[in-house]
């Protein structure tokens, strides 16, 4: 009886360490969470997709917003918080107060572009204009040449980092319009406009199409050469953060984000690489 005690022990200590090995190796070591800004997200999708086939590594990326995205490290729901725009002090001390050290990565810059409906004769405005509009003081299309028609005014949300960028540098951290229509993602944004004729809206150049119109600000269009040159004034880095410097897994989805792989992806969706 002794012994059988002796070996029902013996089995039960070889499924224990069995079980810490199954999890070791299939547990959260091979996933990795990525979560956060629409903008960032087609970079992320494709490297992603990537990745996984090269890596045989589960890579999870969801949208949301730069805030989602950043609360969800913080939180430690995701490994990698995309985002369009810097952490914000108030979230550095939050995420300082449960232990964790975002750490940022610059994997490009984008131009965010101005657009407006195909069928809009407006084909430039000025930064002071887009200022104006934005903020509601310009309410009427014919004040800027174009048709005597109301300015639908297309933003996107709060919690969004393109929403922060854009006040930042467009409205010179002025209040947008309270009459603006607040949208979730940056493809709401263009779906949006490309269905109203008389709205004018904001977006990453990844999400540029022939749907809708660009419009030149201070007589130049956001492009990969103007925006990485900086000639194209509305134009800002894009993030991806993790929890201190990365390991195992999550540094190597980040180093393939900076690899020469990597950062053709960026250029392919329509950013400027950084490496």
């Amino acid at each position: 009886m002794l012994r059988g005690l002796k070996n029902l022990i013996l089995v039960g200590l070889i499924l224990t360490i069995a079980t810490v090995v199954i999890v070791n190796i299939y547990g959260e070591g091979e996933r990795i969470q990525i979560t956060g800004s629409t903008t960032v997200l087609p970079v992320a999708q494709r490297a992603a997709e990537n990745f996984m086939k090269e890596f045989d590594i589960t890579v999870s990326v969801r949208g949301g917003g730069s805030g989602t995205g950043i609360a969800a490290l913080i939180d430690g729901r995701a490994d990698i918080a995309d985002a369009s725009r810097p952490i914000k002090s108030k979230e550095i001390k939050i995420a300082k107060s449960k232990g964790v050290k975002p750490k940022q990565h610059i994997i490009a810059r984008d131009g965010l572009a101005v657009v407006v409906n195909k069928q809009n004769s407006v084909d430039g405005l000025t930064l002071k204009q887009i200022k104006k509009i934005f903020m509601g003081e310009i309410t009427n299309w014919k004040e800027v040449g174009g048709p005597d028609k109301h300015i639908i005014i297309i933003s996107r949300d709060s919690s969004s980092g393109t929403f922060e960028a854009f006040k930042e540098l467009a409205l010179d951290e002025e209040k947008y319009s309270e009459d603006a229509l607040r949208m979730a993602s940056n493809k709401a944004v263009a779906t949006t406009v490309a269905r109203t004729k008389t709205a004018i809206g904001y977006i990453g150049m990844a999400y540029l199409s022939q749907a809708v119109k660009t419009v030149k600000v201070d007589g130049v269009l956001p492009t990969l050469k103007t925006a990485g040159s900086g000639k194209y004034k509305i134009a800002r880095p894009l993030y991806m953060y993790t929890d201190g410097e990365p390991k195992g897994n999550i540094k190597k989805f980040i180093d393939y984000v900076f690899s020469p792989a990597g950062q053709k992806i960026v250029k392919k969706v329509g950013y400027v690489p950084v490496k």
